[in-house]
């Protein structure tokens, strides 16, 4: 009785201080950064945006878009979600690409937008794709208000994690106000 005991009060301590460290690494200070891609604006309103970003992203393989942005610092696709009109209800634009060293060069039918430096929330979506996406991106719009968020600009980074679609990893970074 007594080792299940230590085991249960083990166990109840390894979960609260994990919980706790996991708000707490979530919570950065992201430095500013550039992107360029292609882009569409587009709301979550009717499930608009389910549609506009699946062309978007086929759109962005299809034409074989990584290849042509110059300044490319790597491989990883960034989905950029920035200019709201007011919130995660309204409207958007959507940009897919890579980040990049300037906007020097932006080729014609792509975007480029610099990210502010700001505070952020890390969220990590892992499983099957794209449905742990869709998950993540539902807690983060029912958290809407606790995350104080600042709706400037918001990213998911595509790295080596992505690829395995039953078991990706993609980092999610929300703009929370200070």
């Amino acid at each position: 009785m007594k080792q299940l005991l230590f085991s249960f009060i083990l166990f109840s301590t390894f979960i609260a201080c994990n919980l706790q460290s996991k708000n707490t690494e979530n919570k950065m200070t992201q430095e500013s950064f550039n992107v360029i891609g292609i882009s569409v604006r587009t709301t979550n309103k009717d499930g608009m945006a389910m549609t506009d970003l699946g062309q978007l992203w086929h759109q962005f393989y299809a034409e074989n878009c990584i290849s042509k942005i110059p300044n490319k610092l790597s491989d990883d696709v960034y989905a950029v979600y920035t200019n709201y009109k007011s919130d995660y209800t309204d409207e958007y634009t959507t940009i897919i690409g890579c980040k990049v060293k300037s906007l020097d060069s932006i080729p014609n039918g792509f975007e480029g937008k610099q990210i502010q430096s700001g505070s952020f929330v890390k969220y990590t979506a892992k499983g099957k794709m794209p449905d742990v996406i869709m998950a993540t991106w539902k807690d983060i719009w029912s958290k809407d208000k606790e995350l104080n968020r600042a709706y400037t600009a918001d990213y998911e980074v595509y790295g080596k994690k992505s690829q395995d679609p039953n078991n990706a990893e993609v980092d999610i970074y929300i703009a929370t106000k200070e």
